[in-house]
């Protein structure tokens, strides 16, 4: 929490009204940046601890990024968009991705503070940008959390199935889909909500324990899939055209989030100039080849058009035969999707307590716990809010939205560090972007194509959240932000 400092009688009878005291917001401070000397003190100031090392952001990385987009959206992208050319859809995003990596590694060993890319662009772009994009992380995670935890509900149903037991569908699916309440979805929200609340070291050690699980479980679906790939399900290779290969990769684009979400957590590295892009370039590496891999093994022993399914991986083994090994799949995809579930939902409330610290939400809610050393104010909260969306949400929407939110930040923070570079040359940068002239022109040109690729209904989603996120900051952040404070401006000034 932000201290008041001391004044006299006269000043405190006016803090009692707030609105004598409430500087009135003007079009033009919406471009003020926050210096690097301050976000270096708040680094100072937040309570946060540092416990993670390089190996951890790594399987955080591999947490966040390996889970979604193997375990439920590769079916559906395959069906619906793709065909066998899924493979090349995950390529193609890796390629963008892998662009979008160079320019966070930079930002993250430049400026390693909570709150990524809206960090980022408060430092390089100003306030008004840091907003939207802070907001856009908003959706982002939220969102993405939400679908993450309707594809847990999905394997857990077809486990549970597979072993004789059969949930009402009235408890497992949401209102669009014919049931009640997703409540299987709410629970693993509630269940990944406490183990944050307690601390991000333990965390860290559950997060371990289930990347190891699911890689195992990948494998075994490599090993036993592999040998019955039949190459005629590869043919029409693009049943849907080079068009169909975009529009896979801008579905299958949210299983590259495990990006934006480590440098959220710049704060709690022991050493994050170094640990950051460690983190960052390996996961993506890593992800890439098993999502191309699995990719190609699931198309092979599966026609395209049957894998409309929030459960691809058991349900091929399944009509492999394997029953026993699609519930053993089930399990590490269970897994999988909780480290995604776990890894979002940490780095909303840290992009949340980034955003409180600068006064553009309320301040309560960077309030870190004397015990356990977690924003747990706004871990309950972002908790809270996500279970209630994926008990009554489908999964299908929340996707979209969230990739559209992702792009955008994408596009902001590639961005940031050509801006950086003219403005501030002097700034230390342990890693620095390779011919970052052409890389990040390229990387904003990717990102920009993908979201083209997106439905038209998404992107009115997108401009109408866009919208409300204007006047929220209209009326609330531009007039509490710290930027805005008299004592603020006056050491500007």
């Amino acid at each position: 929490m932000f201290r008041v400092p001391h004044r006299d009688d006269g000043a405190r009878a006016t803090l009692a009204r707030p609105e004598s005291r409430m500087p009135m917001f003007r079009a033009d401070q919406m471009f003020r940046t926050k210096q690097i000397a301050t976000v270096s003190d708040d680094i100072g100031k937040t309570g946060l601890r540092r416990s993670l090392g390089a190996f951890d952001m790594v399987m955080l990385g591999i947490g966040a990024a390996v889970g979604t987009g193997i375990f439920v959206l590769t079916g559906v992208a395959a069906a619906r968009y793709a065909g066998p050319g899924i493979m090349l859809s995950f390529v193609l995003s890796s390629v963008v991705c892998g662009l979008v990596c160079l320019a966070y590694s930079e930002l993250a060993s430049s400026i390693p503070a909570a709150g990524s890319a809206y960090t980022y662009s408060y430092v390089a772009a100003g306030e008004f940008v840091a907003w939207l994009v802070g907001w856009n992380l908003i959706l982002e995670y939220s969102v993405g959390a939400c679908a993450v935890a309707g594809g847990w509900s999905a394997y857990l149903v077809g486990i549970l199935k597979s072993a004789g037991i059969e949930l009402p569908k009235a408890i497992t699916a949401v209102p669009h889909d014919g049931g009640v309440v997703n409540l299987p979805a709410m629970l693993i929200i509630a269940f990944v909500t406490v183990l944050l609340v307690r601390g991000i070291r333990e965390s860290a050690a559950v997060n371990r324990t289930l990347v190891g699980l699911k890689l195992g479980t990948i494998f075994l679906f490599l090993l036993l899939a592999g040998p019955r790939v039949d190459v005629t399900n590869w043919t029409p290779f693009l049943p849907f055209g080079w068009a169909g290969i975009s529009a896979g990769a801008a579905i299958i684009f949210f299983a590259y989030l495990g990006v934006d979400s480590l440098t959220t957590a710049a704060e709690e590295t022991r050493n994050p100039r170094r640990d950051v892009p460690i983190g960052i370039i390996v996961s993506l590496a890593i992800c890439t080849l098993l999502y191309v891999a699995v990719a190609a093994v699931l198309t092979g022993v599966v026609p395209f058009a049957r894998l409309d399914t929030a459960e691809p991986v058991t349900y091929a083994l399944r009509t492999l035969g394997y029953n026993f090994g699609s519930a053993l799949v089930g399990v590490g995809a269970i897994s999988g999707l909780t480290t995604v579930c776990l890894v979002m939902i940490y780095a909303q409330t840290r992009a949340f307590f980034a955003m409180a610290r600068d006064g553009l939400i309320p301040p309560a809610l960077c309030r870190v716990h004397p015990r356990y050393g977690t924003p747990h104010v706004a871990t309950i909260l972002v908790g809270s809010v996500v279970a209630v969306m994926a008990g009554f949400t489908p999964i299908g929407l929340v996707a979209e939205m969230c990739n559209i939110g992702t792009l955008f930040a994408f596009v902001v923070v590639s961005a940031c560090v050509l801006v950086l570079r003219r403005t501030q040359p002097d700034l230390p940068r342990p890693f620095r972007c390779p011919a970052a002239v052409v890389v990040v022109p390229l990387a904003i040109a990717s990102s920009l194509y993908i979201m083209m690729s997106l439905s038209g209904a998404t992107w009115v989603r997108f401009v109408v959240w866009t919208a409300v996120g204007i006047v929220v900051y209209a009326g609330y952040g531009a007039r509490h932000s710290r930027l805005n404070q008299p004592t603020a401006v006056a050491a500007v000034a």
